[in-house]
């Protein structure tokens, strides 16, 4: 399915001087689009987990409307995610990264200047939907990379979605440094200072970010998207993809108000979320030679399971250590379980269709993310805890190692 031609079709569309950087130059590349996913995932939709309690404390929501919010944001990241690959034939690839990029840290800014729920919650739809832009972009343009270096295509391809541990990390230490800040000026919203600062950490991780990413050749207007994908052949891909949205996303929500719930101190909070960044971004070595070398949904498998296991372990105990560990294991697979359909995608189909394929595995995700949130914290609401609600994410996950187990690649589909 793979066209051995693409990526000596690349070069011969790239200037000497881009084509020189990219060869010379893949991590640095790699890492630079990385800060799009920082953007995107780490700073907005996943430093929500550090604001959810002071947000539900200032303005008095249930966890069912403290969940809602990043339903809201998983709304509008498939609606971002169903919109890019027209967006992109029209417009090209770099200037929908771009472009998404500082749409993301505009309204990132302005969810700093509200405090009504009706205005929070569009704000966290429409940013959902800008990030989807960053994101399947980012991917298509870390593939075209990956596909000029082959023999470390998953390793560019963990450090691209591995970038989003940088924004939490930053966003661990950024949002309640900025809140207590506030705090001491006798602020009365003091989480609206961390809005703030994240949307100016946005804009200045887009400068860095542009420059190299316009260095990656597109593919010509009139190749992109233009291959038939055959949706039911990847169909246990796709769904094990969804499930692992809607079980992945409560612990990235509500793991933080879990921990407070349980007493945790602040300083013990802000060390578990930098340390489960600082895995995000080493997943991008851990599983580079497992991305390489399944074909299929056996990596997406994997990684599903691990995941059901960290996430199952807050719900069950307090224990620091246990804690400790769950944050090191999940953010030590959630990333490259993204990653994995990243390359599913580049191992079965041809460089024409890498936009569709990216965006069909990033619409299921984005689907799963918006049943994942309110269920949780429906349930928490109901029960009393959000315990029970990781419960239920964490069998999420493990039904999507399942499904993810059952898919076959597509050149044994074939035979």
């Amino acid at each position: 399915m793979h066209d051995p031609t693409a990526a000596a079709e690349q070069a011969r569309t790239m200037s000497p001087a881009h084509h020189d950087f990219i060869m010379r130059h893949p991590l640095l590349t790699a890492l630079a689009l990385s800060l799009g996913t920082a953007i995107a995932l780490g700073v907005a939709r996943f430093s929500y987990a550090l604001l959810l309690s002071p947000m539900r404390t200032d303005l008095g929501w249930p966890y069912l409307i403290a969940g809602g919010m990043n339903t809201g944001n998983a709304l509008g990241y498939l609606l971002g995610a169903l919109a890019t690959p027209p967006l992109a034939r029209r417009f090209g690839t770099h200037k929908m990264l771009i472009g998404g990029a500082l749409a993301t840290a505009f309204f990132i800014t302005l969810s700093g200047l509200f405090i009504d729920t009706a205005s929070l919650l569009f704000l966290r739809v429409v940013t959902g939907a800008v990030s989807a832009f960053i994101f399947i972009t980012g991917g298509i343009l870390v593939t075209r990379l990956a596909a000029l270096h082959p023999r470390r295509a998953g390793f560019l391809l963990g450090v691209f979605y591995g970038g989003s541990g940088i924004g939490i990390v930053i966003s661990a230490w950024l949002v309640p440094l900025t809140i207590a800040a506030a705090n001491a000026n006798g602020v009365a919203h003091s989480w609206q200072w961390a809005w703030l600062a994240m949307g100016i950490l946005s804009l200045i991780a887009t400068a860095f970010m542009a420059p190299p990413a316009l260095r990656i050749p597109d593919l010509p207007s009139q190749a992109r998207g233009a291959e038939h994908v055959r949706y039911r052949s990847l169909a246990f891909g796709l769904t094990g993809y969804f499930m692992f949205g809607l079980g992945y996303i409560g612990y990235m929500t509500f793991v933080i108000a879990l921990l407070k719930e349980q007493g945790m101190s602040a300083g013990m909070i802000t060390l578990f979320y930098t340390l489960l960044g600082v895995a995000v971004v080493a997943s991008s070595r851990l599983w580079a030679g497992m991305l390489d070398k399944f074909k299929g949904g056996e990596s997406l498998a994997i990684l599903n399971a691990l995941l059901s296991i960290a996430t199952l372990l807050p719900a069950v105990t307090a224990a620091p250590v246990a804690v400790f560990i769950s944050g090191l294991m999940f953010g030590g697979v959630f990333l490259s379980a993204v990653a994995s359909t990243t390359a599913l995608v580049r191992h079965n189909l041809p460089p024409a269709s890498w936009s569709v394929g990216i965006s069909a595995f990033t619409i299921v995700f984005a689907a799963g993310q918006i049943v994942g949130p309110s269920i949780v914290g429906w349930i928490a609401d109901r029960s009393g805890g959000l315990q029970q609600g990781l419960m239920f994410s964490a069998a999420a996950l493990l039904i999507g190692a399942l499904l993810a187990w059952r898919q076959r690649p597509l050149t044994l589909l074939k035979n």
